[in-house]
């Protein structure tokens, strides 16, 4: 089952969310990873089978202040495009009277 998870993060200048998105992405089960609101101070994380608390628990210990702020079942999307006609491969005659040769020249 895919989540999306959103956690908001305190992140004191722009040395600090590089070390967010590693630490994010090394989590298990992160499929990925972005930065969303006003001020780009939360994160949005789509996984399957990651831990929303156990994600947050490492960002307070790692970072600071992270609040969990929304958990999610992401719904699977279908896409109805444009169908391909798969046509027929032309049919090239054989000739049998013609010896193959290989790369080399001879038989």
């Amino acid at each position: 089952m895919k989540q999306k998870v959103v956690i908001k993060v305190m992140v004191n200048g722009h040395k600090c969310r590089p070390k967010v998105l590693k630490i994010v992405v090394g989590a298990y089960g992160v499929e990925s990873v972005a930065w969303k609101g006003d001020d780009k101070n939360q994160i949005e994380v789509i996984g399957d089978g990651l831990d929303p608390a156990v994600l947050t628990q490492l960002l307070r210990k790692k970072i600071g202040h992270a609040d969990l702020v929304s958990v999610e079942e992401k719904k699977e999307e279908k896409k109805d495009g444009p169908k391909l006609q798969v046509l027929p491969m032309p049919s090239w005659p054989c000739y049998e009277a013609v010896p193959c040769y290989n790369h080399y020249g001879f038989w």
